[in-house]
């Protein structure tokens, strides 16, 4: 009889990633392993999830927003439907083990998983453990985090430092940098500044680089650009002002690896998907934490990796007047390129997938 587990979370390519390269690692270990993705309703990972191969079921969660919105008054009764839900997946899938990964729909999951009496696995991927996780973490079985003195946040005998899931078509990348020039339409006799702002954009990062365009080109450089899909339409007006072939802009690049392969500079949101795939891939990066983030949480990353002179950081609120001066400066000094390609290449952790998958296995009785 094969042996079954399902996989709870989302909301962003930080969560959904780790997520799928565990899925990828668990069936690598046991072909005949099932896998159920559980998200939640309207979220991406409804979409990213069944291109990946996996079967995944949506469920009504929501957050709480910010904002006064009649929409709170909804969330409890959205919660409670989804904990039904989440018990009547459970009872029909019957999982030998539920792995969390973060995300809305992880809490309802885990919480009915543990009462069911399924051993809980949670993956914490940043360096300030979310609510739903700590939540969590009091009746999980094993606690996989990727940074080090996570005991502020979890019970120090369910932790296990594997470092974060990530696709392993991200290491060596810089072999494979012709290959990525014809993907992208690239010039091999310029460098390239690789500019992502996570999977759904990030509105300083496109608004300086949309400004700062004109210094990159004159001062020769050509720029490969994820703007998410909100911005994709004002980069695309101003490439064709510029009327250059040097500027490719893209709302989302399936091909990442490909996308690191071709880049000398990088510049990101300090998401830990994003933090862990720069050093696997060990490129220079400029990291700008987005600040409106759960605890401030991609500032804590960022710092984690400036401490270590593996990274440069740049505030939000500063990225109009900074990032493109500093990018330009980067780009140009190679002895500091060099220097934090050497310290983040220390900080990768390339087993991470098969290390966690090797901890849910020990979980199936």
């Amino acid at each position: 009889m094969s042996k079954k587990v399902i996989i709870s979370g989302g909301g962003t390519g930080g969560h959904i990633y780790p997520a799928i390269a565990i899925a990828n690692a668990l069936q690598k270990k046991d072909p005949d392993l099932e896998v159920l993705f559980v998200g939640a309703l309207g979220k991406m990972e409804m979409e990213k999830v069944p291109r990946a191969g996996y079967e995944i079921i949506g469920l009504p969660i929501a957050g709480l927003k910010r904002s006064l919105s009649l929409d709170n008054l909804l969330v409890p009764f959205k919660l409670l439907n989804s904990l039904s839900k989440a018990k009547r997946i459970i009872q029909d899938f019957k999982p030998d083990v539920a792995v969390g990964v973060g995300g809305f729909a992880s809490g309802p999951l885990l919480m009915m998983a543990s009462l069911a009496g399924i051993p809980t696995l949670i993956q914490e991927q940043n360096s300030y453990a979310g609510i739903t996780n700590k939540f969590l973490s009091k009746k999980a079985k094993k606690i996989c985090v990727a940074y080090p003195g996570m005991e502020a946040f979890f019970p120090a005998e369910k932790i296990a430092l594997l470092g974060n899931p990530v696709r392993s078509d991200i290491v060596d990348v810089s072999a494979r940098n012709k290959e990525a020039l014809v993907e992208f339409g690239l010039n091999g006799a310029h460098k390239t500044l690789f500019v992502m702002g996570g999977s759904l954009g990030a509105r300083s990062i496109n608004e300086s680089i949309n400004a700062g365009l004109p210094q990159l080109l004159e001062a020769g450089y050509q720029v490969l650009w994820q703007t998410g899909r909100s911005y994709i339409d004002t980069a695309k007006h101003t490439i064709a002002e510029l009327g250059t072939d040097k500027i490719k802009a893209f709302d989302f690049i399936y091909t990442m690896d490909l996308a690191y392969a071709v880049a000398d500079v990088v510049v990101s949101r300090a998401g830990a998907l994003s933090v862990s795939e720069l050093c696997l891939a060990a490129k220079p990066s400029i990291l700008v934490p987005f600040p409106a983030a759960a605890e401030d949480h991609q500032t804590k990353n960022a710092l984690t990796l400036v401490e270590q002179n593996a990274a440069l950081m740049i505030k939000d609120s500063k990225t109009m007047e900074e990032l493109v001066p500093q990018a330009l400066q980067l780009l140009k000094d190679i002895v500091k390129q060099d220097e934090l390609k050497l310290n983040i290449r220390k900080l990768a952790r390339p087993n991470a997938a098969d290390d966690i998958a090797a901890e849910v296995f020990k979980l199936i009785k």
